[in-house]
């Protein structure tokens, strides 16, 4: 049985950006990721500025803008009708006026290659987290298991950062209010040709709904489906994805014969939820274990981020003495992110329920959109403010070694 100041169990978004500060302040601390490798289909992939402002934070905005990369200025529904404006984002007050496309597995290896340059840091691959250590109500550090078997460590504090399936909250007895969502998404990807548009926007018609992300060489295509309705689809076979395809994206109609079955798509269960509390003694939660987010707004991976931010800001300086973590400090970090999770869920609620769930349903009545949110004056600030920065935008507070 080993120890650490810190063990974070999930290397997504959350999990390793908070190392990356911790590791940064001298805080030793052990990332454990289950997964060999971060190459998966994380999907949407989108970084909004207030990650990129973190980066820059943390020196590291250069490097990640060498890395293959699409950049969106704006955000866009395309209807039956035209293009309707819903953010600029060449108007937004900050260095990076859009949001930056790129695949998840580089912007996670990026985070943790920079974290490993710190003595401090570990990174434990193929280590599956699937319980906790206690001692009394107090969480000390977690059990994994990796090729060589089964594994302690312990820990002052233990982080879930494990995701919407999060195994340490469940087993730390933590169970989150379900909120619900009216769709699950169909992930695949097409070729992209040159004479295709250029933008990511969203497709929307009577009954379908599909985003269309620019990933430069292909197309990857998101179409949402009415919920728990991918047996359904499926059961129609492959032909029921294609038609959509083509009658949505007519650029793509000639291309839709590439998909040749539902091995070539993968499938998000949408769920929209948050914990009540984020934290017991010597555990904290963050990211998709505290709070899945709907793909509305595609900020899940920014809100993860700030999590791991604010909880840098509070906590390195304590780990770093060696000082115990009261659960008071770790209520802190509750309390400063639980404003921006509470608004920006709401927000895709009201998306869910005015805008997806009607473009889903059987019935004929079209959704009412504006004709130009993106230029009016007070909606369109806020508007793409909200998409780019978020509600309470965190900057890097937490020590570090190299000053």
């Amino acid at each position: 049985m080993s120890q650490n100041t810190c063990v974070i169990a999930g290397g997504g978004p959350a999990g390793a950006v908070l190392a990356l500060l911790l590791a940064r302040a001298g805080v030793q601390v052990t990332l454990l990721e289950k997964h060999s490798d971060f190459l998966r289909d994380f999907r949407g992939d989108t970084i909004h500025p207030s990650t990129l402002q973190v980066l820059r934070e943390v020196g590291l905005a250069e490097e990640f803008l060498r890395l293959p990369h699409h950049k969106a200025r704006g955000m866009t529904i395309r209807t039956d009708d035209g293009a309707v404006p819903i953010a600029d984002l060449s108007k937004l007050d900050s260095e990076y006026p859009y949001i930056a496309f790129v695949p998840q597995w580089d912007f996670l290896n990026l985070v943790t290659t920079a974290a490993a340059r710190h003595p401090s840091f570990r990174l434990v691959m193929n280590a599956e987290v699937h319980g906790v250590i206690r001692e009394g109500d107090a969480v000390r550090g977690v059990r994994y298991r990796d090729p060589d078997g089964e594994h302690e460590l312990r820990a002052t504090l233990t982080v879930a950062a494990d995701g919407r399936h999060s195994d340490v909250r469940r087993a730390a007895g933590l169970v989150p209010v379900e909120h619900g969502a009216p769709m699950d998404v169909v992930w695949f990807r097409l070729p992209r040709e040159p004479t295709d548009p250029d933008e990511t926007f969203l497709r929307l018609s009577m009954g379908r709904l599909m985003v269309v992300i620019n990933r430069g060489t292909y197309w990857q295509l998101a179409y949402a489906i009415p919920k728990g309705g991918f047996d359904a689809l499926r059961a129609e076979g492959v032909e029921a994805l294609r038609e959509p395809v083509a009658a949505l994206l007519p650029f793509l109609k000639d291309r839709t014969g590439l998909l040749t079955g539902f091995g070539d798509v993968s499938v998000l269960s949408v769920a929209l939820n948050r914990l009540r509390r984020w934290h017991r003694p010597g555990l904290l939660v963050i990211g998709d274990a505290a709070h899945a987010m709907s793909p509305v707004f595609g900020v899940g991976i920014n809100l993860a981020v700030q999590d791991a931010v604010a909880a840098a800001n509070l906590l390195a300086g304590p780990l770093a003495s060696g000082a115990e973590i009261p659960e008071s400090l770790l209520a802190r970090v509750q309390r400063r992110r639980t404003p921006p999770t509470v608004v920006t869920q709401f927000a895709q609620r009201v998306v869910q329920a005015r805008v997806i769930r009607p473009a889903l349903s059987e019935n004929d009545t079209p959704v009412r959109l504006p004709r130009d949110l993106a230029h009016m004056p007070v909606l369109g600030a806020l508007a793409r403010r909200f998409i780019g920065l978020g509600v309470l935008p965190e900057h890097v507070r937490s020590p570090s070694q190299s000053g």
